[in-house]
């Protein structure tokens, strides 16, 4: 498939079967990450992948302790594959997915979550050429922000000094591929000699 390709099919996928991916796949997703650019080249974003349904589950419904529902900027996202928006009973912010990527970054850096996101985009597209559906999760700081969290960081040895920004849910689809959505016009503008295009 061409970069282009890829690009556009890739989607947000909140259904996942309960099967595991191939652990080679987590590899390449995790090898895709560490090569995003990152400011300064100084490379200080952390993954960890998370290979157990078990704890992903667990952290999952972590990720949704103490979710205000009041501070939604929009209330609907698809009716294809609902997101914790949509659906109040969601309690796994994962989506039951069977393994997660969880993005750390340096506390009180600038451009962590550029950096981090940068990271997160190289695996969605390597996870999206190796067929492997993928969802991008916020809230990684408050999913961690309790004893059990602090117990888990310290388990897996992330320095004192990073949070998480993020996580990227990986699995296989359950059910069909949703239809890309048509662009909204108006986006890109061109300006070139002094005129926009």
């Amino acid at each position: 498939m061409k970069l282009m390709d890829i690009i556009k099919s890739r989607h947000s996928i909140r259904k996942y079967k309960n099967e595991q991916i191939e652990i080679e796949d987590l590899k390449k997703i995790l090898k895709a990450g560490v090569y995003a650019p990152s400011a300064g080249g100084g490379q200080r974003s952390m993954l960890v992948g998370i290979y157990d349904k078990r704890l992903t589950s667990k952290i999952g419904r972590m990720n949704m302790l103490n979710f205000n529902r009041d501070n939604l900027a929009g209330s609907y996202v698809s009716k294809e594959q609902p997101s914790t928006i949509d659906d109040p009973s969601i309690k796994n912010g994962f989506y039951d997915a069977p393994c997660v990527v969880a993005v750390f970054a340096q506390k009180n850096f600038m451009f962590k979550e550029a950096d981090a996101f940068c990271c997160v985009e190289n695996m969605l597209l390597q996870a999206t050429e190796l067929g492997i559906s993928s969802c991008i999760v916020s809230r990684g700081e408050e999913t961690f922000a309790n004893e059990e969290g602090k117990k888990l960081l310290t388990k897996w040895n992330v320095p004192s000094n990073y949070s998480c920004v993020c996580f990227v849910a990986l699995g296989k689809i359950d059910g069909k591929e949703p239809k890309t959505r048509e662009r909204k016009q108006g986006r890109i503008l061109i300006v070139r000699e002094g005129r926009v295009d």
